[in-house]
C-alpha cells in the first residue's frame, strides 16, 4: 500500500470486510487499494477546501465485486462482452491471445491469417504460426494481439525492463490555478467538468468514479463507434455524445468544449491526442486544463505506442502463464476479473483528484499518466490475503435505487468507497452511447 499512498500523495485508510478473489495474484487487495486511493484523495481535497478531513473506508467484498459487474439488470440481460473470434489460441510453440472485439482490430488479425471469423479456422490458422511471430504480424497489420510470456521473459524483455523502471503515475506540473467549481460537503465534485475521451475499461471506470462523486462527466465517442458488452456498465451517471475529431467541424466543437473543461480524461496512444489538437493548443484554450491519461504497456520503450488491453497485458507481463501454473492448467488461466483495467481506472480517478488537492493548495497545474502494464508490476508484488472466496453479488450487495436505463431497470451494487458525509451515488442512470449533445450543460 505504502506505495500506492506515495503516488497520489494520500493518507491511509480503513478496508473492512473480508473475502477474496481465488487467484494467484492479490485481485482483491488490488481492488481495495485502488479504490481507497478514491476515497483517501477525496478526503485530502475537502480538506484543502477548508474542510474537515472525513473519515474514509473502503468494503473488500464490495470492492472486489465493482472489479466484476456492478449493474445487475431486471428483465434484461447485459449484451455479451466478448466477440466470437476473440479469445487464447495454441500457437507452434505456446499461447496467444487475440483482441477482436473492435471490427478493425478483427479485420487486421483475419488479414493476417486469411481465414474467415470462425474460431474452428482461427485455430487451425493460427497452430501454424509461432506465438511471437504471429503477434507481431498482427499488430504491424493494425491489430491488437499478445504472445504469452513467462514472468521472467517479461521482466528480460526490453518493454518489460522499461515498465518496470517506471513509476506508478507519470507526474508533470506547471504553475497555473483551476477554476473553482461549485462543490458542496456532500458533493465535492459537484459542478467540476470532466471530458471523458476514453473506451473500454479504465478510462470509464475512472470517469464514472468521478461521476459517484458529483462531476459533470461528457463523454464523446466517434461516429460508428460502440462497446455494447460494457455500455450499461460504465456509462453511469454521464452524458454521452459522438463527435469526429478528424473533421474540421467536430474539431472545432471539441475545441469549444476543451475551453470549459476543468478534466480532460483520455486514452489515446501517445502522440494521437498530439496530432488532433497539439498540448501548446490545448493550453491556450484551456489554461486551467488538467489532464489524466492512460496506454495499455507503458510510457517508455518500444512498445509505448502499442495498442493493448488488460488480458493482453495479462498475457504479456506473466500473469496468464503465473495463473496457469498456479491452476495447475495446460492453458493460459487469467485473472478471475479484469483487475488491470478497473485498478487503473480508480487510480486515474484518484489522480484527477489529488491534482485538483495540488492546484488547490499550491497553484500547482498538474498532469498524470499511468498505464495498465505498469498496473501490472503493482499487481505482481503484492501480498494476497486470505479469506472466504468471493464468487457472484447477493442481494444484500445491491443498493436499493432501482435505476432507469435504456435497456430496463436495473440496480447497482451498493458503493465500496465510503467517505464520511460524502455518499458516493449518481444522479442518473446508464445511457447508450451517442444519446445526448456535445455540450456542457
Amino acid at each position: 500500500m505504502d506505495e500506492v499512498l506515495a503516488a497520489f500523495d494520500v493518507a491511509p485508510f480503513d478496508i473492512s470486510g473480508e473475502g477474496a478473489w481465488r487467484s494467484a495474484f492479490a485481485v482483491t487487495d488490488l481492488a481495495a487499494v485502488s479504490m481507497g486511493a478514491v476515497g483517501s484523495a477525496l478526503a485530502g481535497l475537502m480538506e484543502a477546501r477548508g474542510g474537515r478531513r472525513p473519515e474514509v473506508s473502503v468494503d473488500r467484498r464490495l470492492a472486489s465485486l465493482w472489479f466484476y459487474w456492478s449493474v445487475h439488470p431486471e428483465g434484461w440481460e447485459r449484451p455479451d462482452a466478448w466477440d466470437p473470434v476473440a479469445g487464447d489460441y495454441q500457437a507452434s510453440d505456446g499461447w496467444i491471445r487475440l483482441h477482436t472485439n473492435a471490427p478493425h482490430h478483427r479485420a487486421a488479425a483475419l488479414s493476417v491469417l486469411g481465414c474467415g471469423a470462425r474460431r474452428e479456422a482461427v485455430a487451425a490458422e493460427v497452430a501454424r504460426w509461432p506465438a511471437e511471430d504471429l503477434e507481431h504480424a498482427v499488430v504491424e497489420a493494425g491489430g491488437a494481439a499478445a504472445a504469452m510470456r513467462g514472468r521472467t521473459d517479461w521482466l528480460a524483455h526490453s518493454q518489460g525492463a522499461a515498465v518496470a523502471s517506471e513509476p506508478l503515475v507519470h507526474w508533470a506540473h506547471r504553475l497555473g490555478h483551476v477554476r473553482d467549481w461549485t462543490g458542496s460537503a456532500g458533493r465535492p465534485l459537484q459542478s467540476l467538468r470532466v471530458l471523458d475521451l476514453t473506451r473500454v475499461l479504465a478510462g470509464p471506470v475512472a470517469t464514472r468514479t468521478l461521476a459517484g462523486f458529483g462531476a459533470q462527466v461528457l463523454r464523446l465517442d466517434p461516429p460508428g463507434w460502440d462497446e455494447p458488452g460494457v455500455v450499461p456498465e460504465v456509462t453511469l451517471g454521464k452524458s454521452c455524445a459522438r463527435l469526429d475529431l478528424k473533421s474540421d467541424e467536430g474539431r472545432s466543437r471539441f475545441e469549444a468544449l476543451l475551453a470549459k473543461t476543468d478534466v480532460l480524461v483520455h486514452g489515446y496512444r501517445p502522440g494521437a491526442l498530439d496530432a488532433l489538437v497539439s498540448p501548446e493548443r490545448r493550453a491556450r484554450l484551456a489554461p486551467a486544463l488538467i489532464e489524466v491519461s492512460l496506454d495499455a504497456y507503458g510510457w517508455s520503450g518500444p512498445w509505448a505506442a502499442r495498442r493493448g488491453f488488460d488480458s493482453l497485458v495479462q498475457m504479456s507481463s506473466g500473469i496468464a502463464e503465473a495463473g496457469m501454473r498456479w491452476a495447475g492448467e495446460d492453458k493460459p488461466h487469467p485473472l478471475p476479473v479484469q483487475a488491470l483495467d478497473h485498478a487503473t481506472g480508480y487510480f486515474m480517478a484518484a489522480a484527477a483528484i489529488s491534482a485538483l488537492t495540488r492546484a488547490i493548495r499550491g497553484d500547482v497545474l498538474s498532469t498524470a499518466r499511468l498505464s495498465l502494464a505498469r498496473t501490472a508490476e503493482l499487481l505482481a508484488g503484492m501480498e494476497r490475503s486470505e479469506g472466504p472466496e468471493i464468487t457472484f453479488s447477493d442481494a444484500g450487495d445491491l443498493d436499493d435505487w432501482r435505476e432507469a436505463t435504456p435497456w430496463g431497470p436495473a440496480r447497482r451494487l451498493k458503493p465500496a468507497i465510503r467517505v464520511e458525509g460524502a455518499p458516493m451515488h449518481w444522479q442518473s442512470g446508464a445511457v447508450d452511447l451517442g444519446s445526448g449533445d456535445p455540450v456542457w450543460r
